[in-house]
């Protein structure tokens, strides 16, 4: 006697329900990967997250309204460098174009490498700070006693006088955490303050930029 035919297309239903569930796995763990450069490209598109725009080019208007911008400078636990910008705080134009220099230095006796990590605060400021040159996310490897002078390129977005939400905001802050790194990966995402108060012990005798 032949089987129902409910029984002999069982076999059938159950393959492709298979394939529809690896499918579907696959396609879970592919976004799973695509998720954090998404997420990067949405930070810095909208500024989301205390994540400053990226600019190609100087702010078309300067406005007549003065802010502040102040400069934190941070190095991870492991990576023995001091990090320290030319100027703790600077006052400029809305729409005016800046640099600032931090120097980096390898306070160890062997050759390392650390890439620097980002962001702005208040969060809601991070939508109007516009950075044209950075150099946070590429690695650098410094030799015994080497220093590197890098330069950030910024400009506070003019479109910050048209919401009065933002009247009030006087001051933005920018902060850079250097972590130790390996192909282009920061190898700890903690204790970002831990080595500040030995930077600048190992500073005290050397002015900035």
């Amino acid at each position: 006697m032949s089987a129902p035919p409910s029984i002999r297309e069982k076999p059938k239903n159950l393959g492709r329900t298979a394939l529809i569930c690896a499918g579907v796995v696959m396609g879970m763990t592919g976004l799973s990967f695509a998720a954090v450069p998404l997420y990067d490209m949405f930070c810095r598109a909208t500024g989301f997250g205390g994540t400053p725009m990226v600019g190609t080019a100087a702010a078309g208007t300067i406005l007549d309204r003065t802010m502040s911008v102040r400069f934190d400078a941070n190095v991870a636990q492991g990576l023995g460098w001091t990090f320290t910008p030319e100027s703790p705080e600077i006052a400029l134009r809305v729409g005016e174009t800046k640099t600032v220099f931090y120097k980096i230095t390898n306070r160890t006796d062997r050759a390392s490498t650390g890439i620097a990590s980002y962001n702005v605060t208040p969060e809601k400021g991070a939508a109007f700070f516009v950075k044209i040159q950075c150099f946070c996310f590429t690695e650098h490897t410094l030799q015994p006693g080497e220093s590197l002078e890098a330069p950030v390129v910024f400009y506070i977005d003019p479109e910050i006088a048209v919401n009065r939400e933002f009247d009030g905001l006087k001051a933005i802050t920018l902060s850079y955490t250097y972590f130790a790194s390996k192909a282009g990966q920061p190898l700890a995402q903690s204790g970002g303050n831990a080595l500040k108060d030995d930077a600048r012990k190992g500073d005290a005798g050397t002015s900035n930029l």
